[in-house]
């Protein structure tokens, strides 16, 4: 019996010797006992503009009475506070755009007679984007200076004015009785391509 163990343990010694060496032979083959994967995590985000909100007293420029009570003509002191637009911002290049129409007497409709006007035209702007602020003049045949481009992503406020107003058809031109004289300016701003 000693001499089987002996050779048992000659075998068992001789087998634990292969198995070592095979381990260690894949070991230096480039073989692992250990795998690693790596995931990719994605996503996107679009270039978006948003116009923010009002602050303040709302959305209206009240001009009040436009015509000076003692000669008929049209304000030379016509002021409103500027309105600003908090919160906007585009995540890309973004073009602002301001664009107006001329106030306009909403029940006299018709030609007005000699010497009379029913619109009143001023101009718009919007600042704070840009270096140069978006303006537009409703008294303009074009309006170059309305759309202003910036290239970077920005968040900022937008302070829209109005101002330089003027009868339409000249100085001396007054305006016609209207309770509703109304315009409007519009402010966009938009992913520029």
């Amino acid at each position: 019996m000693t001499r089987n163990l002996k050779r048992l343990a000659i075998v068992s010694a001789a087998a634990v010797a292969i198995a070592w060496s095979g381990a260690a032979a894949a070991q230096t083959d480039g073989v692992s006992d250990t795998d690693t994967k790596n995931f990719a995590v994605v996503g996107n985000v679009p270039a978006m503009c948003v116009g923010g909100t009002i602050a303040g007293t709302g959305g209206t420029f009240d001009m009040g009475v436009l015509i000076d009570l003692n000669t008929g003509l049209l304000r030379t002191d016509l002021a409103a506070p500027p309105k600003v637009l908090s919160g906007s911002f585009c995540s890309a290049r973004s073009t602002i755009t301001v664009n107006a129409t001329p106030m306009a007497a909403q029940t006299f409709t018709s030609t007005p007679p000699t010497g009379f006007s029913r619109l009143v035209d001023y101009t718009a702007t919007a600042a704070g984007w840009t270096t140069t602020p978006a303006s537009y003049a409703t008294s303009a045949g074009s309006n170059p200076a309305a759309v202003q481009t910036r290239a970077t992503a920005f968040s900022g406020d937008i302070t829209v004015s109005v101002g330089n107003f003027s009868t339409n058809g000249g100085a001396t031109q007054r305006l016609v009785a209207d309770t509703n004289y109304q315009g409007n300016v519009t402010v966009t701003l938009a992913v520029a391509s």
